[in-house]
């Protein structure tokens, strides 16, 4: 049986409060689904060149495609349940985007001491690649680009990604012009920047609904 239309969309209270959508509809869910395996697929194909080229950019893009499979996953087993484990599964998706930029700040400072110029035409190729993993990834997901935290959650990973795959392309185009692996490390600093910016994000508003729960 069709389930409602309604769920697909934020709803008022009877206080005249607006409910924020939190993911429980079966079309939300298979698009999660979809979601995830492009970001598997991506993490494979780009993890490949960036073990290949040792290029700091490629390497967040790599570590990003598999962040995401993971906590896309745990967004969808949230689905459904209270509001704290949706706010708490949230919490823990920004705790782990945190961390995950400071492994790719470590990474593109040791890159900077220890390393020869990456391939940037393998670079720009695969950050295209990602870019259009992102793409689609993105139109699947941008009628739900608002909700509660556990939603919003996945939109700001995704749109995130679209601006990261960009950057990774720029950063291919500058390393093929000038043989350095400086705009590749700098490129993976401003990624790891980016993702620090979505984790507080994520963290503050899974606070403020873990508060509002209480």
């Amino acid at each position: 049986m069709t389930a409602p239309l309604i769920q697909d969309r934020p709803a008022a209270s009877c206080c005249g409060a607006t409910v924020k959508f939190d993911g429980a509809s079966p079309a939300y869910r298979r698009i999660l689904l979809a979601v995830i395996a492009i970001n598997a697929v991506a993490f494979v194909a780009v993890a490949g060149g960036a073990l290949a080229q040792g290029s700091a950019s490629l390497g967040a893009n790599a570590l990003d495609f598999l962040a995401d499979s993971a906590t896309y996953a745990i967004s969808l087993w949230a689905i459904g349940k209270s509001v704290r484990v949706r706010s708490g599964a949230a919490l823990l998706k920004g705790a782990s985007l945190g961390l995950l930029a400071v492994v790719i700040l470590s990474f593109a400072i040791w890159r900077a001491v220890s390393g020869q110029p990456p391939e940037g035409t393998v670079i720009t190729g695969l950050g295209l690649f990602g870019f259009l993993a992102n793409a689609v990834a993105a139109l699947l997901l941008v009628r739900h680009r608002d909700g509660d935290a556990n939603v919003r959650s996945v939109w700001l990973c995704t749109r995130n990604d679209l601006i990261e795959s960009l950057v990774v392309a720029a950063a291919g185009g500058l390393v093929w012009l000038t043989a350095s692996r400086w705009p590749d490390l700098i490129a993976g600093a401003v990624l790891a920047l980016i993702f620090l910016q979505s984790a507080w994000s994520i963290i503050r508003q899974s606070r403020q609904e873990l508060r509002d729960a209480s």
